[in-house]
């Protein structure tokens, strides 16, 4: 991915989160990544980021 890309791809991605709280961040990425055609090897790096994001929201709501 290109740099400008990459940082629209994971902040769309960190907002997508936040909207949603996937409960399987794994599917989600793939949901995402397939849905808005990333190209692939993405998926782990994307996966982290969900999960940070989700752990993020998690301990700001307790």
């Amino acid at each position: 991915m290109a740099k400008h890309s990459q940082n629209e791809v994971r902040e769309s991605l960190k907002e997508l989160t936040r909207i949603f709280q996937p409960k399987d961040p794994r599917k989600f990425v793939k949901d995402y990544v397939r849905k808005y055609r990333i190209t692939g090897g993405y998926e782990d790096e994307l996966t982290s980021l969900v999960e940070d994001e989700l752990s993020r929201i998690n301990s700001s709501a307790v």
